[in-house]
């Protein structure tokens, strides 16, 4: 069996963490090519002295001069290079035989891209890459002949729940509907007058799922799964119509698929991100994730609701941009970033995240997606008219 040579993108983050940890129980399956972080350079530093990557990437040329200095001084070769051309570089380098793609937000695009470009194996985490670029990513994958699996934890399962041959059309496989389970986050329950007061602590204090910042506000607004819906579109040739959002608090089912016989397939498993990373890591073998066996009978009750668009807006704006295709979704998701950023920094209050996008999408009309640039400009002009939303609240 030959060794497979891992990027890990976002290595500092939960996801990378995760798989790094799936990684080190294999060693005779895996070996660490390259590692990145963006501000946490002392965890990266740490990383690179337990794994001995080839590559790390830092954030800007300050940061990587920081890094190598002190890498060099303890005796690692670990070659460091920075910013997005760093990122491309340890992507498609000719070595690399899969790239795990865990940069959170629009920062991972180019160089998720770039991966897909070369044709590697592609564990894509980075949903927001997919959201934003959509049918130029997928004619990339089908162009280079890349391997794109999934390892979000709800498209993860999708993909375990459909059969081998779903990309003939969902039609044609005798697919229904995909049902996205959603935990609700920490506000599913919370009365909608008191939204308007919760702290970015409360937020991010998901009652399932260890996660970052800004992942952790996306789910309490459900924003999160707004752009999972979108990700699944293209993932599985869907139809928005034909992906709907279920409730499901225990998070314990991580999606279904239902068949016209009347046949619903789910995958369940302990809420732990090790379980999708091993199967899209070893596919199409299994291998030990160390997350331990589902235990039903603690488990007790499974419950499943329909989610409130009054309590959720987020998840309707994410519908409508799906279903106006081109350059929303791009849109939707950089006046996202901006508001969330903003919420953290206590600039606006968490219902505000909903206003700012909603704002932004009533301004800026979406475009066809032509190349990368019209992402990337409608991205920029997004980003600007939700930095002038932010602007306008502090001065109110």
């Amino acid at each position: 069996m030959s060794c497979q040579k891992i990027s890990v993108l976002g290595a500092t983050g939960s996801i990378g963490l995760s798989t790094l940890d799936v990684i080190a129980r294999h060693p005779e399956r895996y070996q660490v090519f390259a590692l990145s972080g963006r501000s946490r350079l002392a965890e990266l530093e740490a990383l690179c002295l337990l794994h001995k990557p080839v590559f790390a990437v830092a954030a800007d040329a300050s940061s990587a001069q920081r890094l190598q200095a002190s890498l060099a001084a303890q005796g690692s070769k670990t070659q460091v290079l920075f910013g997005e051309s760093g990122l491309c570089e340890v992507a498609a380098h000719a070595d690399v035989d899969t790239v795990v793609a865990a940069i959170v937000g629009a920062a991972g695009l180019r160089s998720t891209l770039a991966a897909v470009e070369a044709g590697k194996k592609v564990l894509l985490a980075n949903k927001e890459a997919l959201v934003m670029s959509g049918a130029l990513f997928m004619q990339a994958v089908g162009k280079s002949g890349a391997v794109l699996l999934p390892i979000d934890s709800e498209h993860n399962a999708i993909f375990q729940c459909l059969p081998g041959n779903y990309s003939r059309g969902l039609a044609q496989v005798g697919v229904r509907r995909i049902l996205l389970t959603a935990s609700g986050g920490p506000f599913r329950q919370t009365p909608l007058e008191q939204l308007a007061r919760v702290t970015p602590e409360q937020a991010c204090a998901h009652p399932n799922w260890s996660m970052g910042r800004k992942i952790s506000v996306d789910s309490a607004s459900m924003m999160n799964k707004g752009l999972e819906l979108i990700e699944a579109c293209w993932l599985f040739d869907a139809r928005p119509a034909q992906v709907e959002v279920v409730i499901h608090p225990q998070s314990v089912i991580h999606s279904l698929v239902d068949y016209v016989d009347g046949s619903v397939l789910a995958q369940l498993g302990n809420p732990d991100m090790r379980t999708p990373i091993s199967h899209a890591l070893a596919w199409p073998e299994r291998i030990d994730s160390g997350v331990a066996a589902l235990d039903l009978f603690a488990v007790g009750r499974l419950d499943f609701e329909a989610p409130d668009e009054q309590r959720f807006p987020c998840l309707r704006l994410a519908r409508e941009a799906a279903e106006q295709g081109g350059t929303a979704a791009a849109m939707l998701n950089a006046a996202n970033e901006v508001a969330v950023a903003a919420f953290l920094q206590r600039q606006i209050s968490f219902p505000q995240i909903a206003s700012i996008i909603d704002h932004v999408l009533n301004s800026e009309a979406s475009t066809a997606v032509t190349c990368l640039e019209t992402v990337l400009a409608a991205d920029s002009r997004a980003r600007a008219l939700a930095e002038q939303c932010v602007n306008r609240s502090g001065e109110a």
